[in-house]
């Protein structure tokens, strides 16, 4: 994996579509088969690139949602309504149709497997995607890292992998997930319900936190990581990854 983080030495792949399934209503993921491809570590992202019948190129970026070491590379995409790629991936492509795939990319937004205690992962939105491929890596190495997640929807309805976190929150292996609702509850609702604040972090962060993940909106990241330093965590043990408001 060596240079993997370096843009300028990566390769663009063909991949073609294998399957693809909803995980919400505007959420979709998925899995391809990537000619040559190096492999990749839970948490990097690809550059995906879409090339028009009259030479138009459009190009952005998307989290890795599979652990390393699968048969294949899913992406986990949300539709975004003006976008130029994400309606595509959403809504238009199907088993067999290929696009151009650049990456992994990054090397400091990664999985640990011995990171020396708890690791605590923060995701809202479809920033759950590299924390997802984080937890699918935890639970196929049978790593014993205690790890807690938090996740912030809207509803119980965009909450994207919803069966597969309660499973995995079962399990009863070190790793716990906790919903935060932030606009609509179900009735019988009993997590939290309102958006990540300080007063959120102090109750749910581990108190021997070693690393924390944290992904999301630029100002949901920016939130997280001000309050968990605010909290007196290390800055140097808080990693961010972060997307804008438009994108797709």
């Amino acid at each position: 994996m060596e240079g993997t983080a370096v843009l300028g030495r990566l390769n663009w792949h063909v991949a073609e579509v294998a399957d693809v399934w909803p995980e919400t209503g505007r959420v979709k993921t998925l899995a391809l088969d990537v000619q040559d491809w190096p492999g990749h570590r839970a948490g990097q992202h690809v550059d995906v690139r879409l090339t028009a019948d009259d030479g138009y190129q459009a190009q952005r970026s998307y989290s890795i949602a599979s652990p390393a070491g699968g048969p294949r590379v899913e992406l986990t995409v949300e539709r975004i309504d003006d976008g130029e790629v994400s309606p595509y991936l959403t809504e238009d492509a199907h088993a067999g149709d290929r696009f151009e795939l650049r990456g992994p990319v990054g090397g400091y937004f990664v999985w640990d497997p011995d990171p020396g205690g708890a690791v605590f992962l923060v995701g809202g939105g479809s920033g759950i995607v590299p924390l997802m491929a984080m937890a699918r890596q935890r639970a196929t190495n049978h790593d014993a890292v205690p790890t807690r997640l938090l996740y912030s929807a809207r509803s119980w309805k965009d909450v994207i992998y919803r069966d597969e976190l309660e499973r995995y929150g079962k399990r009863g292996d070190g790793l716990e997930i906790v919903f935060t609702l932030t606009r609509d509850q179900p009735p019988d609702w009993k997590g939290y319900s309102r958006r990540v604040d300080r007063e959120l972090l102090s109750e749910v962060a581990p108190g021997d936190l070693a690393l924390a993940f944290v992904c999301g909106p630029t100002p949901f990241v920016e939130a997280v990581a001000e309050a968990l330093v605010g909290l007196g965590h290390e800055p140097s043990r808080i990693k961010t990854e972060r997307f804008g408001p438009t994108g797709g």
